[in-house]
């Protein structure tokens, strides 16, 4: 819920409408300057303070993860991106889902691939 309380509104509204029908966590919200140099050292994003989706307050991203959580389980990943971003799209709502970033519904054709992200666009 404290990642949650940093998250733009329209995507809480999404996550929020989701979860009674997908169980899931909220890991991340906003990231701050200390947070999002170490994600980007560690290889799990691509930008930099301050231009990640992750940076503003309210964050316009959020990192989400099937529960039970299961890294390598990967297909159920996909399928919560995919279940959020139609559930976004019913209610008004573009989101990106870090599975598919050119948004063409192929999954093997992204050379970085965030599965648990999910932002809002617009």
């Amino acid at each position: 819920m404290a990642a949650l309380a940093t998250v733009d509104e329209r995507l809480v509204r999404v996550l929020t409408a989701v979860i009674p029908h997908f169980d899931f966590s909220v890991l991340e919200g906003h990231r701050g300057e200390v947070a999002q140099t170490a994600a980007f050292e560690a290889g799990l994003s691509q930008k930099l303070w301050p231009e990640g989706t992750h940076n503003s307050l309210p964050s316009t991203a959020a990192d989400v993860a099937p529960y039970p959580i299961d890294w390598n389980d990967t297909e159920a990943f996909i399928y919560l991106a995919g279940f959020i971003v139609g559930v976004g799209a019913v209610m008004g709502y573009r989101i990106r889902a870090g599975a598919d970033w050119d948004g063409d519904r192929q999954m093997d054709d992204e050379t970085f691939r965030d599965l648990g992200h999910v932002e809002i666009l617009d």
